[in-house]
């Protein structure tokens, strides 16, 4: 069970950390995240059947990702359609090309083809037969995600993470210093929508199938995730603000699974999970709203009070 919950928190926070990306650091709506997710399973289903190694599968699936970033940034532009229309036209567009790369077929199994992780769970049963097979999977995306946590906060304290993150915040400032805010914001859009479906195909080979219909609700999911990490650590550090990120989607798919295991002492079903996400994206909302009212009261009556002394 706890295996399971980490697993999946380590694979869906690849995904957050996109939305990070885009809907934190560059202010950028990209629904583009429902369509990418799935994209990644399918570019690797079509790499594996193929006879292509997984290795390339999972490259081809990052790259596809960010490709399709590439044509949201395109849209919004230099066609100047919004951010959340361009979004919304190439999580449409992407199903129809998810199914195109997977030669029309709804859904490809891999239960005949080796992936990555069922190689791991092999080795684990041969090598540690004490050991859940599972367990591999865990040590892998644990070694995995460290090392790209540790490579974003570098990449965020460089020239051109800066950057980014000042074009989220005031972009006027970044453009009267001579930045093209199209190409910073593009590589942002890019790199968000890749991890998105590096996610969806690690996903997939954890699932045992790819299927063009798993990114439905996926960046909703994402937004919850994001948002219990920011409700658990409040820190300006970029360093904690990513952690906060996987802790935050290792928690959310934590109560996801109690949810599903116990929400039938409450008459909860599988159907009520997408209703349980978004009143737990209310929850988060309302509990923000409330604390930064607090604390703008109390910034407020501190000079008052001084003044009266």
């Amino acid at each position: 069970m706890i295996e399971t919950i980490l697993i999946e928190g380590l694979i869906y926070s690849i995904m957050v950390l996109g939305l990070f990306i885009s809907y934190r650091t560059l202010n950028f709506c990209d629904m583009t995240v429902d369509g990418a997710f799935p994209m990644g399973g399918c570019i690797l289903a079509a790499c594996l059947t193929h006879g292509l190694s997984p290795i390339c599968g999972i490259t081809l699936a990052f790259l596809g990702g960010c490709l399709a970033g590439l044509c949201t940034t395109l849209l919004y532009t230099k066609l100047r359609v919004p951010d959340l229309l361009a979004g919304i036209l190439m999580m449409t567009m992407l199903y129809s090309v998810n199914l195109r790369i997977m030669s029309n077929r709804a859904n490809v199994s891999f239960l005949r083809i080796p992936t990555t992780f069922s190689k791991l769970i092999e080795f684990t049963e041969t090598h540690f037969p004490s050991i859940p097979g599972e367990m591999g999977i865990l040590f892998f995306l644990i070694i995995f995600i460290v090392i790209f946590k540790l490579i974003l906060d570098l990449f965020f304290h460089t020239d051109l993470g800066l950057t980014m993150g000042a074009l989220g915040s005031n972009q006027q400032m970044v453009i009267s210093q001579g930045v093209n805010t199209k190409i910073v914001r593009g590589i942002g859009v890019c790199v968000g929508d890749g991890l998105a479906a590096l996610s969806g195909a690690f996903a997939s080979m954890y699932n045992g199938f790819a299927d063009v219909g798993s990114g439905t609700g996926v960046i909703v999911s994402g937004l919850a995730s994001l948002m219990l990490g920011e409700f658990i650590i409040r820190s300006n550090r970029i360093g904690l603000q990513t952690l906060r990120v996987v802790i935050g989607s290792i928690v959310y798919r934590g109560l996801m699974f109690l949810a599903r295991r116990y929400g039938y002492l409450i008459n909860l079903t599988a159907n009520d999970l997408k209703l349980i996400t978004g009143l737990l994206i209310i929850i988060c909302l309302i509990v923000a709203k409330t604390k930064g009212k607090g604390n703008l009261s109390k910034h407020l009556k501190r000079p008052a009070k001084e003044g009266g002394r």
